[in-house]
Parts: C-alpha cells; structure tokens; sequence
C-alpha cells in the first residue's frame, strides 16, 4: 500500500531523474558545464534530504531536514529559470516545463510541510 510519504519519495527521486536528463544535454559551453554542475547538485539532493528527513530523531530535526529540501529545491528552481531566462534550452528537452512545473509543486508542498511541522510542535 502506497501512502503520502512515499508518493512524495517516488515523486523526489523522478525529479532527480528529470534533473540528470536535463544535465546531459547541458554540458556544451563553459556556462552550460557550470549550470549543469550546480543543478545536478540542487537537483539531486532534495531526495536525499527528504529521506533523512523521514527518519528525522525529533521533530526539530525533521523540520531542519525539510529546510534544506526546501533550499535545494529553491536553487534548481532558480537554475531552471536561468535556463528558460537565457534561452538555453532548445527542442532537445521538451519536457523543460513539466520538470519547472514539478519543481515549483515540491517546494509548495515542502514549504507547507515545515509550516505545518511548526504548528504541530
């Protein structure tokens, strides 16, 4: 039976997926080389995090986890309005905004997470 928890985890790890497909067509230029490398980090870490997050030893540490999820997930959101804002994505990645999409979805549900963490402290 799937529940909410790992809904979210399967979702985070499709995102870190998109993220390294997006990556692989990236590293042309100097430019693109440096977007790819901060992306591929922004990218792949809220998984990761959300998992420690899972297995948090208090509640102020599962917040503290999700905070940095979230912060990760606040970089790639910037990164990926970079690409679109220089243009540098082209017909090789059509599905450029679904994955902008998706990254602005998470860190809604991320950020309401902490708020909701906080009220229930």
């Amino acid at each position: 039976m799937k529940n909410k928890e790992n809904d979210l985890s399967d979702r985070f790890l499709d995102f870190a997926a998109e993220i390294i497909k997006l990556v692989v067509g990236l590293n042309k230029t100097a430019v693109e080389r440096y977007i790819a490398g901060q992306l591929t980090r922004s990218g792949t870490s809220p998984g990761a995090n959300y998992e420690e997050a899972c297995g948090a030893e208090s509640r102020a540490d599962f917040i503290h986890k999700l905070r940095i999820v979230l912060k990760e997930l606040r970089e790639s959101l910037y990164w990926l309005r970079v690409i679109k804002k220089a243009n540098i994505i082209t017909d090789t990645y059509p599905e450029f905004p679904a994955l902008l999409e998706e990254t602005k979805e998470l860190t809604k549900i991320i950020g309401q997470s902490i708020i909701t963490a906080k009220k229930n402290k």
